[in-house]
């Protein structure tokens, strides 16, 4: 594998930590970031800006030209926020070549247009068999810390998951095949906005019980909308569904579970987003989901709860008051488009 060249556009602290895993297999990996001064100092001082862990090594360079980047790499990993994955894409499209694999690792629904990350790629790029989307409980601070962790590689094209399984994969850090794309796409978008409602119950002061019940509420209505959006039941509770949901809602790593917080504790959306490094995912997706429930008629309590407390000023405390005091139900898992 050694003679493969990936390229990563984005280099943020996700990117940053499977660069790592496949420089130190012998893999040359090529990095661009749209700051300039940012790939000057990682290319001299060889530590990443967020994630003090990492050390490049030897087989990692750092290009400021999206050009020159993606230049005969045979992978090239979209690892920028979904928001800007259009643009992106749409710059380097011509200077990719057509056999390469395009991976994305970017969780969210465009707003515009309400595309998950394959549709838009599939737009712009018109490649099908060369995509794949990696999701699943993966902070970037455990990975380059050599905790070990599983993910998925969805595709519609199962030999292509393997390939990128194959150059991935290693005694810490497991790869599964998936080939519902649609599902994992969804899962790794609905998650973040879970979290920032689990972030939420954290701000206030609630317990384990609350967090563990909003959780598990939380899959079903994400399985619902996968659905709708033509997953696959199954998927929603492997590892880019429930495994995902149980790492962002309830780490220190999670950024969207942190605002979540932040917000419960009396901060505002603009403050709360304003003490994060990062791009904090699940506020777009917060958007995105609210208008795809309204789009296919379905109902997600908890999504249009966190969608009004970021976007209409509803304060929180009283958002979970009004979740806990619905219309009383079976708990039924068959998923039909009214809420229960």
């Amino acid at each position: 594998m050694s003679d493969k060249i990936v390229t990563f556009l984005g280099c943020g602290s996700w990117g940053a930590a499977l660069g790592a895993i496949l420089a130190e297999k012998g893999i040359f990996v090529r990095y661009w970031h749209r700051n300039e001064s940012a790939i000057n100092e990682m290319q001299s001082s060889r530590k990443h800006y967020l994630l003090n862990d990492i050390n490049f090594n030897e087989n990692i360079s750092f290009f400021p030209e999206i050009e020159s980047a993606v230049n005969q790499a045979n992978v090239i990993v979209l690892a920028v926020p979904s928001q800007h994955i259009r643009a992106v894409i749409t710059k380097a499209k011509k200077h990719i070549d057509p056999s390469a694999i395009i991976i994305n690792i970017a969780k969210g629904i465009e707003n515009k247009t309400l595309k998950i990350m394959s549709e838009v790629i599939f737009e712009v790029n018109g490649s099908i068999s060369n995509y794949v989307t990696i999701s699943g409980p993966s902070h970037a601070e455990e990975v380059v810390s050599n905790m070990p962790t599983a993910v998925v590689a969805a595709s519609k094209n199962i030999e292509t998951s393997k390939i990128v399984q194959g150059l991935f994969s290693t005694n810490k850090f497991r790869v599964y095949t998936n080939e519902d794309l649609i599902g994992v796409e969804i899962c790794g978008s609905a998650k973040n906005v879970i979290a920032i409602a689990a972030g939420f119950c954290d701000g206030f002061g609630y317990g384990d019980n609350t967090k563990s019940a909003l959780i598990t509420r939380g899959i079903k209505e994400v399985a619902r909308l996968g659905l709708k959006s033509g997953a696959k039941f199954e998927t929603f509770f492997g590892l880019a569904g429930i495994g995902d949901i149980i790492v962002t809602s309830g780490s220190i790593h999670s950024r969207n579970r942190k605002l979540g917080e932040r917000i419960g504790r009396g901060m505002t959306l603009g403050n709360a987003v304003g003490k994060s490094h990062m791009v904090v995912e699940g506020v777009k997706s917060a958007f995105s989901i609210k208008r795809l429930s309204e789009k296919y008629e379905i109902e997600m309590p908890i999504c249009d709860s966190v969608y009004k407390v970021l976007y209409e000023n509803a304060d929180p405390v009283e958002e979970v008051n009004t979740l806990m005091t619905r219309n009383l139900k079976s708990e039924s898992f068959y998923l039909s488009s009214s809420s229960d």
